[in-house]
């Protein structure tokens, strides 16, 4: 029997060496990254251990930067999921002034699905652009969308008739039915900013691992 030979890490020191692991693959795969988007795409690599996603990322121009504005402002994320949500560093985000949302779960939300015969993904990107769009509360608004293409078309319907304006829009639903095309809509907004896992690869712990790759890289973050 082969014997297996197991590197020997301190706990403290894990992710630093994956992170270290992953920039040797991208580099043996002669894969260069722009220095924007380099931790963003590294971290959903740490992430899924999926390095399509150097590929698969499609970034707006100026999304990272519209990104890290919108946070430093102390923007609103909005989920899909509570796993979503629950992925997201709400610490490090609430120290820059910022908070996040799932709406999926509450009462209204699920009472206005039923109602109208929709999705309560559908219905809770109403409610943020009733709580944050045109006539709600003023704050920068992220969007980090990992399940429910649903929710996505319904987002690029809203954008579109003007009821809400996001910072930036994280689109990553992952599967089969519709996935592709929700990614492909949000693909073709021209005046907001996006960073979109092309293809039907995603998940809610990719949108929350591009959320957290946007918070560490303000200042005053340590690890």
């Amino acid at each position: 029997m082969k014997q297996i030979e197991l590197e020997q890490v301190l706990p403290s020191e894990i992710e630093r060496r994956s992170f270290e692991i992953i920039q040797e693959e991208l580099e043996a795969m002669g894969k260069k990254l722009e220095k924007d988007q380099a931790p963003i795409i590294k971290r959903t690599i740490h992430t899924t251990a999926d390095f399509s996603y150097a590929d698969n990322l499609i970034f707006s121009p100026h999304a990272v930067e519209k990104g890290l504005e919108a946070l430093k402002e102390g923007a609103v994320i909005i989920t899909d999921t509570n796993m979503g949500l629950a992925g997201i560093n709400k610490k490090r985000l609430a120290s820059l002034g910022g908070e996040a949302f799932c709406f999926m779960a509450d009462k209204d939300v699920e009472e206005k699905a039923r109602a109208r015969g929709t999705t309560r993904a559908l219905a809770s990107m109403e409610k943020a652009a009733d709580l944050f769009g045109r006539g709600g509360v003023s704050r920068p608004i992220l969007f980090a969308i990992g399940n429910a293409p649903t929710a996505l078309i319904h987002l690029y319907q809203l954008i579109k008739e003007g009821r809400i304006a996001p910072s930036l829009i994280i689109g990553a639903p992952v599967g089969f039915v519709n996935v592709v095309q929700s990614k492909e809509l949000i693909l073709t907004l021209e005046h907001t900013s996006y960073i979109v896992a092309r293809g039907r690869k995603g998940g809610s712990n990719v949108a929350a691992a591009i959320c957290n790759a946007l918070l560490y890289q303000l200042p005053g973050y340590n690890q």
